[in-house]
Parts: structure tokens; sequence; C-alpha cells
């Protein structure tokens, strides 16, 4: 599924109110409702909300709006995610005439109706995220005399270029897509060089200038034969982001990186997808029949100063998880790879070993390229090259959203669990674990989306895993070996070896999970024992590790080490576990 921002209507003012069968009891309670504005892709809608209602139940009024059904919302205010569905509006702080950011997950698939010039007509379906260029290789593909080599496309009377998306020409939703096919007023010249093609159209000839296409990944100084036109150059940059000299980087990083140059110098540019609340480009192979790698751009998180959802800047560096700071979710990404030690040790990890959870391969790039967002325009400089987090596209059958978590085998539910635990991430659910089939159709399991990992704060702690029946299993003796063997200090080393210097307070984070994961381990607690440890009840109610904190943090002089101070967190975090689950073994 695709996540989008979408206007559940495109009219202004078109009220949000409660369901019919609701609004008798409802009636006799108006003076004490609430009148938010749900802020949804240039749609502002006004909804009457009560003050106890809560979050889940608001998200299934807007999910049944005029008969729009979407399977997963996100609901923002002020910088920060409602995301506890049990938890009431007042709970957030949450007042009359507040403005929420509604976020939709729409279906992949949209229907699309193709006309041409002469009469034919083609009919079919195509994920949301593909482009204009795709359509035009599936009609190719009918092989019905439609030769579209000078053809194009168009919607509505305007040409739409191949690198549209089909979820940005979609207009108020419409389930089918209306286009026409045409012939193109392009005219093209011979072959100049083995490499260079010239590229003249004809709209283009008053205004003197000619496009250069290069399949050289780098600007090529071109000498143009066409008098008094000006070259423009399309070209892209894609290099890692080496910040140690030292560092050789595994070779399932190389294979990626390889894969995403061949299909930039193939010219299949970057596909925005629907997915996430921030900018999240799908790169293609050199055929651009297959995405082998997905980019997230630093400027383009949530609240970020080029992020293309709507969200708002944020105020205050936070990001949407408390604990988090908008602009580090790239190496926060990267960190939780690195992190993912093989069975065999951190140093399998550079003998291309499959980390323990499966972390999919993830590096620190820079690149450059026109289809990135762009607010103030593009141009091939350095001003506009991206920093961000490349990670291995993963081949699946979906997410363990779409499928209840009963066929999840034990295992495979385990080894995320203790990456969650260990890096106190605040935004796991069922939609960023993605599950696949073995040779031999067992599932497996594989993490993605850590941008919220590593906080400095436990306060937004969420695990959905915490509620599978394979979370009150013990962990096997295996895994429990393999918790034993973790080192936060040295992990932490490890992160500023590659180039993070993680934060004091992220630092500290990962000390105490670790440390919670291998005493919890040892006394052969349950996964869902020490997650119910990390994560909040509610809202207001801290959780039992946040309460070791603040009992540490009072029994130490402020100017006490931190190694002292992690003594005396051990002390007390041994204490607690003693007073929930008895004497350690």
């Amino acid at each position: 599924m695709s996540i989008a921002s979408v206007a559940l209507s495109p009219v202004f003012g078109d009220s949000l109110s409660v369901t019919s069968s609701l609004s008798k009891q409802y009636d006799v309670q108006l003076n004490d409702s609430i009148l938010v504005f749900l802020s949804v892709t240039g749609s502002v809608i006004p909804m009457r909300v009560m003050e106890w209602d809560s979050i889940a139940s608001v998200k299934l009024r807007i999910q049944s709006f005029k008969g729009f059904f979407v399977k997963k919302q996100k609901l923002v205010f002020e910088g920060r995610e409602l995301a506890r569905n049990n938890s009431c509006f007042k709970d957030y702080g949450v007042s009359d005439g507040n403005v929420l950011h509604l976020v939709l997950r729409l279906s992949d698939l949209q229907a699309i109706i193709v006309n041409t010039a002469c009469g034919k007509k083609f009919e079919f379906q195509v994920d949301r995220s593909r482009d204009v260029g795709y359509i035009k290789q599936q009609i190719a593909k009918k092989k019905q005399g439609v030769d579209l080599i000078d053809q194009e496309l168009v919607c509505d009377g305007e040409e739409v270029e191949d690198q549209r998306l089909i979820t940005d020409i979609c207009k108020d939703n419409d389930t089918i897509l209306h286009l026409l096919v045409r012939k193109s007023a392009k005219v093209r010249a011979k072959p100049l060089e083995k490499d260079i093609v010239l590229s003249i159209e004809a709209s283009d000839l008053d205004e003197k200038r000619v496009d250069v296409i290069s399949k050289e990944p780098r600007i090529l100084p071109v000498v143009c034969q066409v008098e008094h036109m000006k070259p423009i150059f399309k070209d892209f940059i894609l290099e890692p982001l080496a910040v140690n000299s030292k560092i050789e980087l595994p070779s399932a990083i190389k294979e990626l990186i390889k894969s995403v140059f061949d299909g930039l110098e193939s010219g299949n540019g970057p596909i925005q997808s629907a997915e996430g609340s921030g900018g999240v480009y799908l790169m293609r192979n050199s055929s651009g029949e297959k995405f082998v790698a997905v980019f997230k751009p630093i400027d383009e998180e949530p609240m970020a100063l080029n992020n293309p959802r709507g969200l708002p800047l944020t105020k205050d560096g936070e990001g949407l998880k408390r604990g988090t700071q908008v602009g580090e979710g790239a190496f926060r990404e990267v960190a939780a790879y690195i992190l993912d030690h093989p069975r065999g040790g951190r140093h399998s990890f550079y003998n291309g070993e499959k980390g323990f959870a499966g972390v999919p391969p993830t590096v620190m790039v820079k690149c450059l390229h026109r289809g990135f967002n762009h607010p103030e325009g593009y141009e091939c400089s350095t001003k506009n090259i991206k920093i961000g987090s490349l990670q291995m596209f993963v081949m699946n059958n979906g997410s363990c959203e779409d499928m209840g978590p009963r066929g999840f085998p034990v295992e495979e539910v385990h080894k995320i669990t203790v990456l969650d635990i260990r890096l106190a991430n605040v935004d796991r659910h069922g939609g960023n674990i993605l599950f696949s089939y073995d040779g031999e159709g067992r599932i497996m399991l594989t993490p993605i989306d850590h941008g919220y990992c590593l906080p400095d704060k436990f306060e937004d702690c969420t695990f959905d895993w915490l509620y599978w029946p394979q979370a009150r299993q013990p962990y096997s003796p295996d895994t429990v070996a393999y918790i034993q063997s973790l080192n936060a200090d040295e992990d932490i080393e490890l992160l500023k070896f590659h180039g993070w210097d993680i934060p004091p307070e992220c630092a500290r984070v990962l000390r105490i999970s670790t440390m919670l994961l291998k005493k919890g381990a040892g006394r052969k607690l349950t996964p869902f024992a020490i997650g119910s440890i990390m994560c909040r009840e509610t809202l207001k109610k801290q959780s039992v590790i946040e309460q070791i904190l603040q009992e540490a943090e009072d029994d130490v002089l402020p100017e006490t080490s931190e190694t002292t101070f992690l003594e005396s967190v051990s002390l007390i975090m041994d204490h607690h576990l003693d007073k929930l689950y008895g004497s350690s073994l």
C-alpha cells in the first residue's frame, strides 16, 4: 500500500461531523465539543470532536467520510504524531481551533484508460508510484501498431512528461485516469557521438536552446554545432558519503551503489513514492523495470525545509517522535544497519554476512538529480546535491499489517524485538516490517524505516509486536547468547568510526536499553516483559524505564560521572526487576 497526502474533499468548509448514529447522544454535549481543522494538501476541513474522543475513534470517522475508505492514517499536531490510538485528544493538548495535519494511505492501484488519436483504446491498472514513461512501456508491449517514439501522453489537454508520477496526475482522487496519445512536435537529430544525442524541440528553436542528453555520470564539455544555441546539461551525481578513509564498504553496499548508478546512467530517474511522511524515492536498475534501492534525503524528512508532504516546519528541531531531531533520520537509518551485528560478530559485517535482524544494507550518499523535490527550481549545481540514506529495496509480499501476526515464526519476531529494544525504537509498527517467503515457503520478516531509533529519551517507545503472541514466548538459548554478546560502548565507538558522533543523551539511551535487554534475557524474561518496561501504558504515565532513570538522577549528584550514574541505574534496575519478576535466577 502507498501513503499519500490527499484531500478528502476538494470543497472547503465541508464539515466532518459526527456520524448519524452518534449524533443524538452528542447533541446534548455540543457545548463540550471542540472544533479542529484537518489540513490535507490544499484543503482545510472543519471537524468537531470531543476532548475525550480517542484517536482511534476519530480516525474511524475520517475513514468512513463520504465512503472514502483508507487503511492507515497519521494525525500530526504541533509537530508530533498522535500515535497512541487509545489516548484521548485532551491528552495531546488539542483544543478548540487547532489545526491537525492529516496523512492518508490510499490504494496502490490506479485505473488507467488511454485513447489514441486514431481511435484505439487501452485499459489497465498501474501502481500509483509509477511514472508516465512506464505507461508508455505498457502500451508498447501490447503491440497493436502504436509507435510511441514520437508520441506524447496528454491529460486534460496538457502534455505530461515521462517522469511525472501517476499519483501526481490524479486530480480529486479520480477513480479512473483518462489519457490521450497524440503526435509530438519533437524533431530528432542524428547522433553526434557514441554517447551523446541532441534532442531539439520545435517549440525551443525560438528560445535558441538545445537539450544535451549525456549517458556519462558527470557534466561533459560538449561542443554544440548549432549556432547561437545554449546547451542544457542533464546529469546526476551518486557517491557514498565517506567520512573515514579507513572504512571499507561491505560488498553488499558496493553492489547497491553500482545498481543505482547504472540505473541513473541509463536514464531511469528516481520515482517519488507516496510512502511515508517525508520524501522517499524508489531507485531503479539499468533496465528501469526493477526497484533496487530507496533514497531518503535529509532535507525532505518530515517537518524539514523541503518536505514534499505539506507538513509544517519544526519549531524546535524535534521530529515527529519525542527524542529525535529533524535532519538526523538518515543517520539513524544507517546506524540501525551498522549495529545489526551478524551472529558471527560485528567483524562479519564487512564480510557481507546478514545482520541478526536482517536490516537491509544502508549507506549515506550524496546524490544530484532533477527528479528530487526542489521547491525553488532545479539547476545542475552543488547547491542541489541531496544527502541522505540509500537502502537496498527488499522484494516482499506485503507488510505485517496486511496479515495477522499468528502466522509469523517465533524466531523471526524475536529477532526484531531484540533490535527494537536495543535501539529504543519509537516507531515500530506492522507497516514497517515486511514479510516474504523463502525457497521452502517459510515466512521471513525484514525490519525497515529506522529513522526514529536511538532517541535521546524513552518517552515515545512503541512496539506493535508487544501484543503479538510470539512476544510472550521466551528467547531461545542462541538468541540469549547473541544478546549477551552485545556491547553498547563498542557500538558507540563503531558509530563514531562511521561518522556519527552520537549525542551523549542518545548514547545514554543505547547503554541503558542494552543493559535492560541483557538483564531481562539473563532472567529468562520474554520480549513482552522487557518491552513493557520500556513502553508507556498511557500517554501521561511514565514507563518503568523512565521511573528507573528518574530515581537514578535523584540518587546521584549533578557532577557525577556517566560511569557512576550507569552503576546507579544498574542497581535500581535490578531492584525493579526483582520487584516485578522475582529475584534473578
